[in-house]
């Protein structure tokens, strides 16, 4: 093997190191993105279901507000079926 080849595998190794640094560093970075997405989503459905079940007393005596208005159970009924 000559200098000059010995010398241009060296860069080459060099440079397939650095490439597979930079491409461990986007992976990371994308299991990281991926891991904020999946905690955001989650957040937001897990508020979603709390804040429902904060509001439904006050639904259930809407509800029970209107069957004693109207009188009429089958309009409160397909109401809550929303």
């Amino acid at each position: 093997m000559t200098p000059e080849e010995r010398d241009l595998l060296q860069k080459t190794y060099e440079l397939a190191r650095e490439s597979s640094e930079i491409l461990r560093k986007i992976q990371r970075s994308q299991r990281t993105a991926a891991i904020a997405k999946f905690m955001y989503w989650a957040a937001i459905i897990a508020l979603s279901f709390g804040a429902y079940y904060l509001i439904q007393p006050y639904v259930e005596t809407l509800k029970g507000s209107l069957n004693d208005i109207t009188g009429n159970s089958e309009v409160v009924s397909s109401f809550g079926q929303f």
